[in-house]
This record gives C-alpha cells, structure tokens and sequence, in this order.
C-alpha cells in the first residue's frame, strides 16, 4: 500500500455524515470517488499503481460506467492497453452496444472499477462481457470497500485487486 496515495485520498475524498451506498446499505461515512477522479495529480496517482496489478495477457481493459471511465482512460494510456466503456445496460440504439470500443469476442479483458462494495455492477459486467465471448477473470479497483475479508466476486469467479482497502483508508485516518 502507498500511505502517502492512501493518506491524500482519504483527506480528498472522506466525507462524514448518512449516505446510502448503491446497495441500499446506510454508511456514517462515504469516499466520494469523483474527488479523487477529477483531481488530476491523484487520478494519475491512482492509474499508476493499478498498471503493475494489471494481470499478464489483458488484451482490454473495461471501464464501468461512470466512474471506471476516467480511471481505465489513464490507465489505458499508461499501460498502452486498450479500453472499452462499458455500460450500466446496452444502449437501445446505434449499435445497441453495451461495451463501447474494440470487439470482445475472444479477448482477455480486465474490468477496472472505482469503488467496489458488494460488486453489483461489476458483476453483472463480467457475465455480461463474457456472454459476448470475453474471458473476464479480474477486477482492479481503486478502493475496495468490502465488508470482511471474503470476495463478493467470487460467485462469478472474479479475482478482485485493488490499490487501497477501506482498512487501508481507516489506517491513516486513525
């Protein structure tokens, strides 16, 4: 863990009060990821310790609607890796797409996600992406909020790798 990526995050991003997370839990405290993501300096801090965790062989990497968007953006130009936009659902038009970018039939991609708590959306990303003939085996996310030491993913044989941890996050907090 970078203490220093951990501790500029948390005083960014750490906000106290009630907020109600994606999955309905009530939480007295809420890392507002887009503080993070639209901070250059710590967007680019945040990208550069996902590459080295991107696993061997990825040929894509897919952003999740809306916040893995910037992250996977700077990662893909880090890492010379291309990345695909993938939506919360296929669009009903156009191309009625769901992931926006090359072709993953056949490929190895490596979803990239902001925050994870109980990894709704990127579950339904992974069966989603391999429906369409991707092989989808890790997650890399910027902060993983997920209660305990168990993978929320591991029910869809998701791997999850991320650069800070709430423990990590309440560490420097302390």
């Amino acid at each position: 863990m970078d203490q220093g990526l951990a501790r500029d995050i948390d005083a960014r991003c750490r906000l106290v009060g009630e907020f109600t997370l994606r999955s309905g839990q009530v939480a007295s405290e809420y890392f507002d990821k887009y503080l993070f993501e639209t901070d250059p300096d710590l967007l680019a801090r945040v990208a550069s310790a996902m590459v080295p965790l991107l696993p061997d062989g990825t040929d894509l990497l897919g952003g999740l609607e809306m916040g893995g968007i910037p992250i996977v953006t700077v990662v893909s130009a880090q890492s010379r890796i291309p990345a695909l936009f993938v939506r919360k659902e296929a669009k009903t038009y156009g191309t009625c797409k769901l992931a926006e970018g090359p072709d993953v039939s056949g490929r190895r991609v490596t979803l990239i996600e902001d925050v994870i708590t109980t990894g709704g959306a990127v579950r339904h990303a992974a069966v989603a992406l391999r429906a369409g003939g991707a092989t989808v085996e890790t997650v890399l996310c910027a902060i993983d909020r997920s209660p305990g030491d168990d993978n929320p993913l591991a029910d869809v044989g998701l791997e999850i790798r991320s650069v800070l941890t709430k423990a990590d996050l309440d560490a420097v907090h302390a």
